[in-house]
């Protein structure tokens, strides 16, 4: 029996998913990482990602009372359904809140969508921390940015504010639905980049190779260009003190950088201050954890929860606002949804047959690779 609680976080990704235990006084107990499986569709990917966090609980904390569950999600999470999510056909059908009391009963849940969970992780113990306002700006799968206004991240009337993946692309879209348009998450996002390639290949080989092919040179700099053209305009009405960026894309920094950085010193009154994030493959997962610390009332801090965080940019420039939030006491986003007095859900999904042990696993969850990492309880998530 594991001698006290832990909580989880877990991050569902249109590509991967990933979970984290800790314990409550920031001891980082393990982590695990899964395909998501999505060609299978939403429930199977869900499964596989309860079963993945299960097997992980019960190899570094067996027999664990689980105090609480954040979770991150592309799309927006509500207790019945996912707003904007169609990287995985169904995931917007997915009662998600009640899915996952039932999933883990008895746990305190707390839900964000990813962009918005990385934000809250950068502005808590990375990129943007004292920083105001600021800028996340998440490439990876899809596209969507992430805003930070007075140490919160806004979240909007409805949860989607930053998610700049359907804005227009030109005059003509004016009016147009957005069945009858191209959305430019449609032409500027991983998924995205690695449709339009001559060849089949993943966004970050489209990047690698662009420098020997002319072909993905030209898509790279068009990609680049049409970023940096939305990116502009966003910093333009916000005016922010920085921008991150993270995701998956962030691997291929040396070729985003020059064409965004120069856009935004010709085109902005005020250029801001462009960084990648301290946490840029991490950030959502750190966030969950974050969200499971609040909602379970522990204190900790989880820079180590990222052990290859690479760069660590300074704290915010000095036209950080005087009514700033400390971000090191940032609260978690603004009106996020959350799942705690959500009804039970029966038949909660799950997969079968995960192969683990204690140092690492690679199994398969309904065939989909494993990678489950313990820590030494003497690992400590500090700043």
């Amino acid at each position: 029996m594991f001698p006290s609680p832990v909580i989880l976080g877990l991050d569902f990704g249109g590509t991967k998913i990933a979970a984290a235990v800790c314990s409550l006084d920031g001891t980082r107990l393990g982590s695990a990482t899964v395909r998501s499986g999505g060609e299978l569709g939403a429930r199977a990917s869900f499964g596989r990602g309860v079963q993945a966090a299960r097997d992980l609980l019960g190899t570094v904390a067996p027999g664990a009372t689980l105090a609480a569950v954040g979770v991150s999600t592309f799309g927006i999470p509500f207790e019945d359904r996912v707003d904007l999510a169609p990287a995985i056909s169904g995931w917007g059908d997915l009662p998600f809140g009640r899915e996952l009391r039932a999933a883990f009963p008895g746990a305190a849940i707390r839900m964000a969508t990813d962009a918005k969970a990385a934000a809250q992780a950068e502005v808590r113990w990375g990129a943007l921390a004292g920083c105001d306002p600021a800028i996340y700006l998440n490439l990876g799968t899809g596209l969507s940015t992430a805003l930070v206004i007075g140490g919160q991240v806004v979240a909007g009337a409805d949860g989607a504010a930053g998610e700049i993946g359907y804005n227009l692309r030109a005059l003509a879209d004016v009016g147009l639905p957005l069945g009858a348009r191209v959305m430019l998450e449609d032409m500027i996002s991983g998924q995205a980049l690695a449709r339009r390639a001559p060849q089949p290949m993943a966004a970050a080989d489209v990047f690698g190779a662009a420098d020997a092919e002319p072909r993905l040179d030209r898509l790279v700099s068009e990609f680049v260009t049409e970023l940096a053209f939305h990116v502009v305009n966003l910093a333009i009405s916000v005016n922010p003190a920085r921008i991150a960026v993270g995701g998956g894309l962030v691997q291929s920094w040396e070729r985003l950088r020059p064409g965004l950085e120069q856009a935004l010193k010709a085109g902005t009154p005020f250029p801001p201050e462009l960084v990648p994030a301290r946490f840029p493959d991490d950030a959502p997962l750190i966030g969950a954890v974050a969200l499971a610390a609040d909602a379970a009332g522990a204190e900790i801090s989880l820079d180590d929860l990222a052990p290859h965080a690479g760069h660590h940019p300074r704290p915010g420039p000095a036209r950080t606002a005087d009514n700033a939030a400390p971000a090191d006491n940032a609260p978690p986003a603004a009106n996020a949804p959350h799942a705690d007095n959500a009804p039970h859900a029966d038949n909660a999904p799950h997969a079968d047959n995960v192969r683990a042990d204690t140092a690492r696993a690679d199994g398969a969850v309904d065939g989909a690779p494993v990678t489950q990492h313990s820590h030494p309880q003497t690992e400590r998530l500090q700043s």
